[in-house]
């Protein structure tokens, strides 16, 4: 995907999330560190655009919830959660860059009941590869695709990399 693609599929899935809330009540949105704290951001601001409302936004670090931490490292690296909101009764929208065995989805779920009992949670991905080892599937996506087992889809954003784009890496 390139810049302009990537904007097309953020603006359809804030679309699909508008189509859903026509009103927005008690929505808000939550972004995995750290793409998916981007995406939430843009999102937010299409919705706003859209409707002139301020939609809550948050960040949410999962690193210590994930089943499979201590397999990747001694020492993870532990961002800061934010949810500025109350998570009691909202909705949700729930924001990721790529969704794979659906494993940091399940975390940060896991993540989130630490702060209330959300009235819904739905999911947006930018990218599902498929793949998934848990049942957990995306509500809003903005570009399915398969790629081989040795390969993984990497999301590049202007505001940590410099530039838009989902490439394909080995």
């Amino acid at each position: 995907m390139n810049r302009q693609e990537i904007d097309l599929a953020l603006k359809r899935i804030a679309l699909q999330i508008l189509e859903g809330n026509p009103v927005l009540t008690d929505v808000a949105i939550v972004g995995i560190h750290t793409c998916g704290v981007y995406l939430a951001e843009r999102i937010g601001a299409i919705l706003q655009q859209e409707t002139g409302n301020v939609i809550p936004a948050g960040s949410l670090d999962i690193n210590l919830y994930r089943d499979d931490w201590s397999l990747m490292t001694q020492n993870p690296v532990v961002r800061t959660t934010d949810i500025p909101f109350d998570v009691d009764n909202a909705n949700l929208v729930l924001v990721d860059d790529v969704i794979f065995s659906g494993r940091t989805i399940r975390a940060a779920m896991d993540a989130i009941m630490d702060y209330g009992r959300p009235h819904t949670i739905r999911l947006a991905v930018l990218v599902d590869r498929g793949g998934r080892e848990l049942p957990i599937q995306p509500d809003f996506t903005g570009m399915t695709t398969a790629v081989l087992a040795n390969e993984r889809i990497q999301v590049l954003l202007d505001e940590h990399d410099g530039r838009d784009e989902v490439v394909i890496a080995c």
